[in-house]
């Protein structure tokens, strides 16, 4: 007899005026939200939880669940967590080149400015 087991359904959520993107688990009997900043109140989470069960990304019974602990095996788990976050190789390669490149173009521009008080001084 084959089982199959519950697939895990992920959705991220921004909140660009809290400054913070939410990853919302969804594994059936329970549900893991891990947020990339703590900037929510406990009742913007209630509000949050209960957006997420009428808009049908989570079962409906959980919007009436409250915070759960981490131990609890039944319920919605709230964590502020970013290990989730990855950002592109590319953004990270781009971010590197930029800062080099200031970083050079820094120093030859206080080089010259060196080299000009210098002459001007008359040495």
């Amino acid at each position: 007899m084959k089982t199959t087991l519950p697939q895990t359904r992920r959705f991220e959520f921004g909140f660009p005026y809290l400054d913070a993107t939410v990853l919302v688990e969804d594994h059936g009997d329970t549900v893991d939200i891990r947020a990339s900043r703590d900037t929510f109140t406990e009742a913007r989470k209630l509000a949050f939880i209960r957006e997420l069960a009428a808009e049908g990304f989570i079962d409906t019974a959980f919007q009436w669940f409250p915070l759960a602990g981490a131990d609890s095996p039944l319920g919605v788990h709230w964590y502020v967590d970013f290990s989730w976050l990855e950002l592109p190789k590319v953004l990270l390669d781009r971010a590197r080149r930029f800062m080099v490149s200031a970083l050079v173009g820094g120093l030859l521009l206080e080089g010259s400015l060196f080299a000009g008080l210098w002459i001007v001084a008359g040495h």
